[in-house]
């Protein structure tokens, strides 16, 4: 939920703003390596869509 409200906000953020927008969550994972690198992907993504329709 967090990551899909950064993204609607802003559509590049960088790896700084991902972490900062997940700050709130507790994961006992990686450290959240994994879900940074997935939003960033999710971004590019969206960033690519969005220039394959414009």
């Amino acid at each position: 939920m967090a990551s899909c409200e950064l993204l609607q906000k802003n559509s590049s953020p960088t790896e700084s703003d991902i972490r900062q927008a997940l700050a709130g969550n507790i994961c006992r994972c990686t450290g959240y390596q994994h879900i940074v690198e997935a939003v960033a992907a999710a971004a590019n993504a969206m960033e690519t869509a969005q220039a394959d329709v414009s």
